[in-house]
Formats: structure tokens, sequence, C-alpha cells
């Protein structure tokens, strides 16, 4: 599944949501001297943090393991390489961030963080986020029933939709613990940014088709699934606004990590 997102770069690229500005000024705000921020960002997918990053000065490259995404990347401008994360090498090259923005979940947690440990210059900082939305009770309830219905081995956790950035806790945690076990970083810190975004039944159902269950069913199951969401939607007036909260992980790579 991890792979799968390059079906439709395009569409991934138009209708994933961006990062809140804040999380990019606090990244941003480790730079030290008046060289760039030499960013990797790992998972970059089609760049859209790594543009974000770059439009405050930085200096990225992207690491990507499906070609298909990495492409659009740098069609936006973004250097990218194709392999993953566990397996890309450096080649002596030293970073002052490591980030990786809806991608840390499909790396080895261990073998990333002992990766970021090794690429970081001392100082640096590693940072894992996620957009988490918190759905209407209604939609999470149509979305759900909609998934075991037509796809009824798909990990689906409905418990964690509703908790939205709570649900989180334990991918965030096993990241933390994987941070510290490495023995190159100071304490691992969880940041919290809340912010709202507003969707039309159409933009909704655009991004549900880059959701990773869907890239991976056939196009008649996705066209139930979708259909059903957007009844859902109909019934509340074609649209909604959806809470998010994007969710770090970070720690700094110790002196004499």
């Amino acid at each position: 599944m991890a792979e799968s997102f390059g079906v439709d770069a395009g569409r991934y690229d138009r209708t994933r949501p961006r990062y809140p500005a804040p999380l990019i000024d606090r990244i941003v705000a480790g730079r030290s001297g008046p060289d760039p921020l030499s960013v990797l960002d790992v998972g970059c997918g089609t760049g859209i943090v790594a543009r974000q990053l770059q439009a405050a000065g930085c200096r990225v490259l992207g690491v990507e393991p499906d070609e298909r995404m990495a492409e659009k990347a740098r069609a936006h401008g973004v250097e990218a390489e194709v392999s993953t994360f566990e397996s890309w090498e450096p080649a002596g090259r030293a970073f002052d961030a490591v980030v990786a923005g809806q991608a840390w979940h499909w790396i080895d947690p261990v073998a990333g963080a002992a990766k970021a440990g090794r690429t970081l210059r001392a100082g640096g900082r590693l940072a894992a986020f996620w957009n988490v939305p918190r759905l209407p009770d209604d939609l999470t309830t149509a979305l759900a029933g909609a998934y075991r219905r037509v796809a009824p081995d798909s990990p689906i956790d409905v418990g964690a939709m509703r908790r939205g950035a709570d649900g989180y806790r334990a991918p965030a945690t096993k990241a933390a613990d994987a941070i510290r076990e490495t023995g190159k970083f100071g304490e691992p810190e969880q940041w919290r940014f809340d912010w709202e975004w507003t969707y039309t039944r159409d933009a909704w159902l655009d991004q549900m088709r880059t959701h990773g269950i869907l890239t991976r069913l056939p196009a008649d199951r996705v066209a139930e699934v979708l259909a059903e969401v957007g009844a859902a939607i109909d019934a509340r007036g074609g649209g909604f606004t959806a809470p998010y909260a994007t969710v770090v992980v970070t720690a700094v790579r110790g002196v004499d990590g």
C-alpha cells in the first residue's frame, strides 16, 4: 500500500492538505547561521512539504520509493531520489533536519530513526508528522460501513477515526520509543497544531480516491464507497468542516549521538 499512491500522483498532489505554517516556522527556526537549512524529506511523495520548506528558504532533498510520485515532485522543482529510506544511502551528505510528512508509519521505526541519526548533523532535528482529520460522526459511520461492506478485509480502525488526533497516540509513542532506542537523540517531544478545513462533497470524494485502501480496490468497489459517503455529505447540505490536528514526534540529535 505504501507504494500505491502513485497510481494518480496528480490527484494526490492536488487534493492532499498542506501543513500548517506554524509547523514549518518551528522547523525552520532551528537554522543557525546565514546558510539555508538543509532538509531531507523522507517519503516526500509529490513534494508537498518540501515545497513549503523551500518557500521558507530551506534547501530540500526528497527520498521517495515511488518513481511516479518522485517525478511529480521533480516537476515542482524538488530534487528527489528514488529509494526506500531504510535502503537509501546518504553518501557522505549530512542534513540539519530530517522530516517525514504523512510517511513515517510506512517506515520501520527503529531502522528509520537509526538512519536519521546517522544522516543528521549534531543538533539537527528529526520531525515526523501527520495531518489527522476528525470527520463528523455521521460521515465516519458512512465511511466505516461502506468499507466493511465493500472491503471487509481492509484494516479499518473506526475507533481511531472517531478519536482524531488521539487515535495517533499509539504510532506516535512507537515512533518516540524507537527514537530513544537509537541512543542518538535527546528526549523526544510531541507537538500539536490545530486547524480546520471546509470541504465540498466533490472535494472530499476527490481526496478520498488517494487514500491507501481505495487505491487498491477495483473501480466498481471504489464507486460504491464514494457513493455512500457522498450521500451522507449530501444529507448534511453538501459539505462539512473538518477539525484537523497536525501531530508531530520530534527529537534533536545529540552532539555525541
